[in-house]
């Protein structure tokens, strides 16, 4: 159920029988030179929505501007700064509660909103507003991940490349494929990437000049399409067992 495409009359009939919204957040960032800047954010709305039309559960319109400022150096990347990011997600989710939503799931397909996701569930959370949870999609499948791709990558690597392939396959520039394996960082891991244990980079262009990571060679949209129906049961099962939760159950614990 879209909230968008519905009038309010009809909202208020779910609101009635229902206290879960799904919430896509993405980016609109650089991809590499083989897929669209829109990659996250397409992909969260892809997987919120489904999940959405499979349960019956409300899906709200999408977050397509996130935290990317890491990303700024390449051309067309957007980014809103940190905490304009955590208040504005905090105010609508503050609007769903108000009209009764007190469980929600932020649907996320952009590594750098993780922790700002998760630090507004807390506030929320203490305040008693709502329940919210953070869900990144290739999170909930590390094992088909790592089964289908040898060389992943954090970032526009095969596993966002294969979605793309599946969900907009004219998107996706399939002649760069190579460019941006080659241009980028194949076997790129965090450990890597540290010296003496720290994380000394801010931004992806320090890692890789074109932005990309893993191996976009080895993306197929038969591989994009395992990849999406997993993570869509995951996200169902996960709305489920929320759902399930008693209501006293979301609220933070007394002091001891």
């Amino acid at each position: 159920m879209y909230l968008a495409d519905h009038t309010w009359e009809e909202l208020g009939d779910y609101f009635e029988r229902e206290s879960l919204a799904l919430v896509p957040l993405g980016s609109t960032e650089q991809h590499g030179p083989h897929l669209p800047e829109a990659t996250d954010h397409l992909i969260a709305e892809a997987l919120a929505r489904e999940a959405a039309e499979r349960t019956g559960y409300l899906c709200t319109p999408t977050v397509n501007v996130g935290v990317s400022s890491h990303h700024r150096q390449f051309h067309g990347t957007m980014w809103v700064d940190p905490p304009a990011f955590r208040d504005y997600v905090a105010s609508f989710t503050r609007n769903l509660a108000y009209h009764g939503i007190d469980r929600v799931v932020y649907v996320n397909a952009h590594g750098g909103n993780v922790q700002h996701l998760r630090e507004v569930g807390g506030r929320l959370h203490e305040s008693g507003d709502a329940y919210c949870l953070e869900w990144m999609w290739d999170e909930s499948i590390p094992d088909l991940v790592s089964d289908l791709f040898a060389y992943n990558g954090p970032h526009a690597g095969p596993k966002e490349t294969a979605m793309i392939m599946h969900l907009r396959p004219d998107l996706v520039r399939e002649d760069r494929l190579e460019a941006a394996r080659d241009g980028g960082w194949v076997d790129f891991t965090y450990d890597a990437a540290c010296v003496n244990g720290a994380r000394t980079f801010y931004d992806c262009v320090e890692n890789a000049d074109n932005g990309a990571f893993g191996d976009q060679t080895d993306a197929t949209a038969e591989k994009g399409q395992r990849l999406f129906e997993a993570a869509t049961a995951q996200l169902i099962e996960l709305c489920e067992w929320l759902a399930a939760r008693e209501a006293a159950e979301l609220l933070p614990r007394p002091h001891v």
